[in-house]
């Protein structure tokens, strides 16, 4: 069968590996990056974001194609509410969960009550199948595109998955809840060649997958650091070690030994999921982690070496004032190499968005106009706290980053759209939560 599997704007792994699979199973796979799909081919959409059911370009591309007689199946991350991608987009199908075996027998079988891990319309109703087992960790090549060189995504030209799990339980991640909150890790030996056929493909940089990359090998909630250094080892092998990263870590998983594989083995960055300088609000977050935590990873850090890169959520529901303000200061403090800055954005199947959906809209920051220093903006309080941090983060660099005209502007629409972004996600949620109550 002739099969397009499409993965907006990038190639995901998660694409990538789906496409390896239907390749396996006897088909003739494509991979694109853009909604052209030639007609005649069935359509594999690996979705990954909730604004993708959104986006006017991926509706379209359905909505065309099954005009056309073209089935659609859809899967990914938006999979964690099917009934929601199944009102936006009105596919054939949707794979709930990991989807590589469900896929094989969705193609070859087509939609079944009796097909475990699906969600199909039954009229007008959602029907939602018995979830399918966890898929097998180990499997042949994914399917990597021929230009994958030509993309970047944070510097790497692909993530590659060396394991699944997580033991958090950060309420705005669907990592545990989509893969579960039990470490299930490769083999080193399939990781390595995948990495070399990444390489004889093109690809410059290769990045371990998002999550925490220093559980890969843990078993039982205890991590294993010579089975995460074993794996830095065998990719800076392969890759050379510039060309290796592993950047997302949590700081209570990281050990003397395993900075100094990052040093020798990666570029030396480490990113540490913050979130917040207040206390309070990792609570909420269920971030797992203290401020005091925050500052001793990164001082640890420093010592072996490494420079240091920070993700921070601002606007979550119950925020304070004082809560933003500690944020800022742990910022100044810290002096973090780079920062990155994002309004909470609610993904459905989250506690995250259970708590958005909740909370009024006259105490949501994403929703409450802003009346202080951007007043005269038009923002709201999360996309005045988003653009602030921003800049502040700016002046706190161990190299000062000038906020000219260019940048202040660059800042200003990266916050209205992740505002825009979050209330039309927050609707959407709350739509569906309305139907089915």
């Amino acid at each position: 069968m002739d099969i397009t599997v499409f993965s907006p704007g990038i190639y995901t792994y998660g694409a990538m590996l789906i496409g390896g699979v239907l390749r396996d199973a006897g088909h003739t796979v494509t991979l694109t990056r853009t909604p052209a799909v030639p007609a005649g081919s069935l359509l594999v959409a690996s979705l990954f974001s909730t604004q993708h059911l959104l986006d006017p370009a991926v509706r379209n591309l359905v909505r065309t194609h099954r005009e056309r007689g073209g089935k659609v199946y859809v899967g990914g991350p938006v999979s964690a509410v099917p009934e929601i991608v199944l009102g936006e987009l009105g596919p054939d199908a949707v794979v709930v969960g990991e989807g590589e075996e469900t896929i094989v027998r969705l193609v070859s079988e087509g939609v079944s009550p009796t097909l475990p891990g699906i969600a199909y319309l039954d009229g007008d109703r959602p029907f939602v199948t018995p979830p399918a087992p966890p898929a097998p960790i180990d499997r042949s090549l994914p399917l990597i595109p021929e230009d994958i060189g030509s993309q970047s995504v944070r510097g790497a030209s692909a993530y590659i998955e060396t394991h699944r799990g997580c033991i958090g339980g950060c309420t705005f991640c669907q990592v545990p809840r989509f893969f579960g909150r039990e470490v299930r890790s490769r083999d080193l030996a399939s990781i390595l060649t995948e990495v070399r056929a990444f390489r004889a493909a093109g690809a410059t940089r290769l990045s371990v997958s998002g999550g925490t990359g220093s559980l890969y090998g843990s078993r039982d909630g205890e991590m294993d650091p010579e089975a995460f250094i074993a794996l830095l080892r065998g990719m800076a092998e392969v890759m050379g070690p510039r060309n290796v990263s592993s950047p997302d870590i949590r700081v209570d998983c990281i050990t003397d030994e395993i900075l100094d594989a990052i040093r020798a083995y990666t570029i030396g960055w480490v990113f540490f999921g913050i979130e917040s300088g207040s206390d309070r609000v990792l609570r909420l977050m269920g971030k797992g982690a203290k401020v005091r935590q925050v500052e001793e990873a990164v001082e640890r850090c420093r010592e072996h070496g490494l420079r240091v890169a920070g993700s921070f959520i601002v606007g979550y529901p119950g925020e304070t004032g004082r809560d933003y303000e500690a944020t800022k200061d742990l910022i100044a403090a810290l002096c973090l190499d780079d920062v990155f800055v994002s309004s909470a954005e609610p993904i459905p199947g989250t506690p995250l968005a259970d708590l958005a959906v909740k909370t009024p809209r006259d105490q949501n920051p994403a929703f409450v106009p802003h009346t202080g220093e951007y007043r005269t903006l038009g923002l709201t309080e999360s996309e005045a706290r988003c653009f602030d941090m921003m800049m502040h983060a700016d002046i706190f660099r161990p190299q000062i980053r000038l906020v000219t005209d260019e940048v202040y502007a660059t800042y200003l629409a990266e916050a209205r759209k992740q505002g825009q972004d979050i209330r039309a996600a927050t609707e959407l949620i709350l739509r569906y939560g309305r139907a089915r109550t």
